[in-house]
Formats: C-alpha cells, sequence, structure tokens
C-alpha cells in the first residue's frame, strides 16, 4: 500500500482521498503521537495539550476544519480553530504560543477540489518522514479514549490569531514601506486578508487583485501559478513590485515595474546578498534545491556565496538549513525560508523583505533581480504515467544520460516524480531555449512512451 504522507503532508481529491472519517482518525492518530512527550508544565490551563487547527479558503476545508478538530479533541487536546490563515502563520502561532501541535488544511497551489492536511510539531516545524510514519501506522487504531471531563474543548480564535502574525510580520521586517506602491495577487487564498493587511501596516501602498475567496475560485488562473493578470496589471498602474501568493500563502513570486516575472532563484539570490552585507546570511550560504536554475549557483558564486543543495521540497530545505546553521534557503517556486524569522516557507514574509530591499537600496526591483541570469529553463508534466518507475526503466535513464551527454557543461537535465501530484517533473536548461525546448519535448516523449499506464 501506498504511503498516505506524501512531501507535505496527506493531500489528495476532498471527500474522496480525504474524507471526514480520515481527518477524524488523522486527528485521533496525531494527537496520540505529537502530545506523548509534551511536559505537564507546558499544558493549558486545564491540564490538557492544545493544538490549534487553521485552513485555507477551500469549501472543503470547513467540514475538514470540523472533523480534525473533532478527532484531536476527542484524544483530550484542547483546540483553537483558527480559521483561515497561511500555513506559516499557523507554523508561527505554533511555534509561539505554547501550542503543542498546529494542524493546516490546505493543498497549496493545487486546484480548489483538492485538499490536505499537514501538521506542525511544537515549536512549529514540519514533521520528518519517522513521527508521519508513526502517526500513519496508528490510524483507525487509537484506543482508551478520554470520557467526560477528559475529552479536549474546542474553541474559535481567529481575529488574535490574524493580529498576531501580521504584528510578527511587520517587527521581522523593520522597515518603513512608505512610498512603495506594491499589487498583491492573493490567489483568492488564505493570504486575501492578512497579506495586504500586512503590507499596509509596514506603510505600502497596496492594490489587491483576486481577494475575494468564494470556496471554489482558489489558484483559479492567478496567484503563483498564474502570474500573468498581475504582471500586466502591475505594469498598467504604475507599481514599483507585484506579488503573487499560492493559496496557502507559503511561497511568493514577483512582478518589476515593466512587469517582468521575478522567480524564486531571483528573490533568494537578492535577498541573500543582501543579507550577506548585513552580516545575517548564516555561514555565507544559501540553501536550495535541485530545481532551482544553474544560473543562480553561478551568480551566488560571483557574490562570494555557497550554495548547498537538498531534494525537492521545503521542508528537506529546512533540514538542510537547521543542521548546518544557515539562514536563508528556498525554491524556485517561491518557497522561501528565513530561519531568523520563520520554521516554514513564508510568502507574506517573503514579499515584505523584498519590499524592504528595494526601500533601503533605492533600487529597483529590476536592478535587484538582475544579478541572477537564468540559463533558459523548460519545464514539462508528463501525465498518466508510473512515476514510481522514472528512476529504474532502463530506457527513460538511457535518454537522461544521452540528453546529459550531448549538453555538456552548458546544461543539466533533471527528471523526477512530484511528490504531490501523479506526474513526472521534465527539467532541462540548456544554452538556449530552442534546444532546452527540444530536449525537454524528447525526454517527455520518452517518458511517455515507456512510462504510460
Amino acid at each position: 500500500m501506498a504511503r498516505l504522507f506524501g512531501t507535505d503532508g496527506v493531500r489528495g481529491l476532498a471527500n474522496d482521498l480525504l474524507t471526514p472519517a480520515l481527518a477524524v482518525q488523522l486527528g485521533e492518530a496525531a494527537a496520540r503521537v505529537l502530545t506523548r512527550q509534551t511536559p505537564a508544565v507546558k499544558r493549558s490551563r486545564t491540564g490538557r495539550p492544545h493544538a490549534i487547527v487553521g485552513r485555507d479558503t477551500r469549501a472543503s476545508g470547513e467540514f475538514l476544519d470540523h472533523a480534525i478538530s473533532a478527532g484531536l479533541a476527542s484524544s483530550g487536546v484542547d483546540v483553537t480553530r483558527v480559521g483561515v490563515l497561511p500555513t506559516p502563520a499557523v507554523a508561527h502561532l505554533t511555534a509561539t504560543r505554547d501550542i503543542d501541535l498546529g494542524v493546516m488544511i490546505s493543498a497549496s497551489h493545487n486546484p480548489f477540489q483538492d485538499n490536505g492536511i499537514k501538521f506542525f510539531a511544537r515549536g512549529g516545524y514540519k514533521l520528518d518522514d519517522a513521527v508521519e510514519d508513526e502517526i500513519e501506522a496508528l490510524l483507525g487504531r487509537v484506543e482508551d479514549l478520554p470520557t467526560g471531563a477528559g475529552v479536549g474543548r474546542v474553541v474559535k480564535g481567529e481575529t488574535v490569531a490574524d493580529q498576531n502574525y501580521i504584528n510578527h510580520l511587520v517587527d521581522s521586517v523593520a522597515t518603513d514601506l512608505t512610498g512603495l506602491r506594491i499589487v498583491v495577487d492573493a490567489s483568492n487564498g488564505a493570504a486575501s486578508s492578512v497579506g495586504p493587511a500586512a503590507l499596509r501596516a509596514a506603510g505600502a501602498e497596496v492594490i489587491v487583485i483576486n481577494a475575494s475567496p468564494d470556496g471554489l475560485n482558489i489558484n483559479a488562473d492567478c496567484g503563483s501559478t498564474h502570474p500573468a493578470r498581475l504582471q500586466s496589471y502591475a505594469r498598467s498602474v504604475g507599481a514599483d513590485m507585484g506579488v503573487a501568493y499560492d493559496g496557502d500563502a507559503d511561497r511568493c513570486l514577483a512582478v518589476d515595474a515593466a512587469g517582468d516575472l521575478v522567480d524564486g532563484d531571483q528573490i533568494m539570490g537578492l535577498l541573500a546578498v543582501g543579507m550577506k552585507e548585513d552580516g545575517t546570511l548564516g555561514s555565507d550560504t544559501l540553501v536550495v534545491t535541485v530545481m532551482s536554475n544553474l544560473g543562480l549557483i553561478l551568480a551566488m558564486r560571483e557574490h562570494g556565496i555557497r550554495t548547498v543543495q537538498t531534494g525537492v521540497g521545503d521542508r528537506y530545505v529546512l533540514e538542510k538549513m537547521l543542521a548546518g546553521g544557515f539562514t536563508l534557503g528556498g525554491e524556485q517556486s517561491g518557497h522561501v525560508i528565513d530561519t531568523l524569522h520563520a520554521t516554514t516557507g513564508d510568502g507574506v514574509l517573503t514579499s515584505l523583505r523584498v519590499a524592504a530591499r528595494l526601500k533601503r537600496t533605492g533600487r529597483t526591483l529590476t536592478e535587484l533581480a538582475g544579478i541572477v541570469t537564468r540559463l533558459p529553463q523548460t519545464l514539462i508534466n508528463v501525465t498518466g504515467v508510473d512515476k514510481g518507475a522514472a528512476g529504474t526503466n532502463a530506457a527513460v535513464q538511457r535518454a537522461v544520460a544521452d540528453a546529459e551527454d550531448g549538453l555538456g557543461e552548458t546544461g543539466r537535465v533533471l527528471l523526477r516524480p512530484s511528490g504531490t501530484e501523479p506526474l513526472v517533473r521534465v527539467m532541462v536548461e540548456a544554452a538556449t531555449q530552442t534546444e532546452a525546448d527540444r530536449v525537454a519535448g524528447e525526454l517527455a516523449g520518452v517518458v511517455e512512451d515507456n512510462l504510460g499506464l
């Protein structure tokens, strides 16, 4: 049987794979695993462990919120339902409000019909694989549930949580953004309210688009996965920059005044250089994944910054950062982790930090992002294939080796199964876009021919 937990929690079609019954069982199992070592002095005034549950704006999040809260409470955990908040807000509250575990209900950038459940342990960090395996092994097997006064209580605490998170963001950046005009594409998601509010609280003039969630329009032709409208809008209103979040706002992409896209690699590059200048870049090192463009690696080398690579997934980036004492890392997709101020990727924090860099330097985003010259890159998602065989099929592996030989030192190939979706990603970087397109197309054809279901 396939592992239930993927690279970022449990994710799937809501009310199909991810049912209320499963959510209750996940709550019961997570309560058993994540509160067993909670010191008595750290428990809430009731003597019970304490959890918070947040969600993005998907319609299915409404019933999943109640279901997992029920599972937690039935296991003797007091639950505060904080409502619609970004994933990093739940992580921040878990880390700073004496919380035993946090739960975020979201499928991130996926379409609205999907949903997911991810957990944060005490301290605000995502779970490692071994802990997730413990939770999965207990599904449907939790016994000896409390009764009477031993059951947990469920309350709502939305407004207080919102303001706490906004204050944290503004304090983290500590820069007056007065004079900057910023367009925010909130993706009709979890940051529809708190994202613009945080930027305004820091002094920026904020124009907001795609911040009218109806439960069905999250990520729909908007946000970090569909930035075209933001690009056009930022240019038309004379903005200094625009930012686009995804559904749960743990990632952020940007656009400059001309409407040109500034991706996660460029954001990490400009922030890394700034942090090196002010002495806050741990060991002068940036942690990136294998998906980051070779142009970022070369740019960092020119600025005396070392890069360390990990597998794809922001939690693997964080693991490397914590192990090495590094303070900045992330992914090309816009997950940027700043361990000085957060325990996970935070799209709103990232947007504030980029804006602060503009204000402090007096330079444009075009100039700051220009330190990274991206090599032409093509990414093709091949669907309808057996992604588990991508690393073992002989024909596919032979095609990858031949492509790498042909590109030589002027490019690279990366082929990997998605950790959250049923597809294989084929990425090629080359000296020209034409060559990248050609090689990627050929490899995608080989994958489809040999791994098709």
